[in-house]
């Protein structure tokens, strides 16, 4: 690949035609697939390209000279790669896909086969099973985290009193309710 000029971020090798077609390309798909960030990415390069300066273009976005600075060297880098958004580099995931698995079958089978008391999971609980079963250790704010990733989501019980007359209840919402809320809004007229 040839070098930029000075004072030029685009390269000649990224300026010919068929990089300007593979460009204009991308940027029709972002555009009909809705991706604003990877779109305007795109069309700030292709305005450069076309001899606008990084300072009316940045100001047209509403963002630094460095930004357009940085989508310039992204293209120049990797080509219409370079524009689109990946996943953020992260640490790798404690448990590998088998472990995973065996944690949502586990959690699936409840936690009174899991050794617990309680007939109702916690987080911490979890934690300490992942722990027992596979020498990881998770941060309490983390098990919550992987359980979304699994596909959990968190439920809470519905507090009810043992003794109550859920027929009692009921008759109190579907009739004193609606009466007491009527008396309120005569008060308040």
């Amino acid at each position: 690949m040839a070098k930029a000029k000075n004072g030029e971020a685009i390269s000649a090798d990224r300026r010919t035609r068929p990089a300007r077609r593979e460009l204009q390309r991308f940027i029709t798909k972002c555009d009909k697939k809705g991706i604003l960030d990877e779109w305007r990415r795109g069309k700030a390069v292709m305005r450069y390209i076309n001899g606008e300066s990084v300072t009316l273009i940045a100001n047209d976005y509403d963002v630094v000279r460095g930004t357009v600075n940085r989508w310039l060297q992204w293209y120049e880098a990797d080509g219409v790669s370079g524009l689109q958004t990946g996943k953020p580099p992260g640490a790798p995931p404690k448990l590998n896909d088998t472990q995973r698995q065996q944690v949502i079958e586990l959690v699936e089978d409840g936690p009174i086969a899991a050794g617990y008391n309680s007939g109702v999971w916690t987080g911490p609980m979890i934690g300490d099973l992942i722990e027992k079963q596979f020498g990881v250790c998770y941060h309490k704010h983390n098990v919550p985290r992987l359980l979304h990733e699994l596909g959990f989501s968190l439920q809470r019980p519905r507090k009810r009193l043992a003794k109550a007359d859920l027929k009692a209840q009921e008759t109190w919402v579907r009739e004193r309710l609606p009466a007491i809320k009527k008396k309120q809004k005569l008060v308040a007229a």
